[in-house]
């Protein structure tokens, strides 16, 4: 798999956003972080190579990385019952000194 289909897109929400802004000083037991973004990620892709296509298409050095498998909805189309796609979702913290500018 190409780094560069690792990721698909960042997902720009309400959540998101704020929590791009939010950042962290160290503490006793936890190291200083910086703030956490979401991205949609292939579904193959596991966290090490998502660290390492953020840290490469980004140029930012990565925390830690948290993946969440979402699964599709039902949706009716006139008489149909349909599904959305199934996706999956990653959010990436960052280090205290690094941001990404995506707006």
């Amino acid at each position: 798999m190409d780094i560069y289909h690792i990721i698909k897109r960042p997902l720009v929400t309400e959540k998101g956003t704020y929590q791009t802004t939010q950042s962290f000083p160290a503490s006793r037991t936890r190291g200083a972080r910086g703030g956490s973004f979401a991205f949609e990620v292939h579904a193959d892709a596991r966290k090490p190579v998502i660290k390492q296509a953020v840290e490469l298409l980004y140029n930012v050095k990565v925390e830690s990385v948290r993946t969440a498998n979402r699964k599709g909805k039902r949706r009716r189309v006139r008489y149909k019952t349909g599904k959305t796609r199934d996706w999956k979702k990653a959010v990436v913290v960052l280090k205290a000194d690094y941001h990404i500018d995506l707006f």
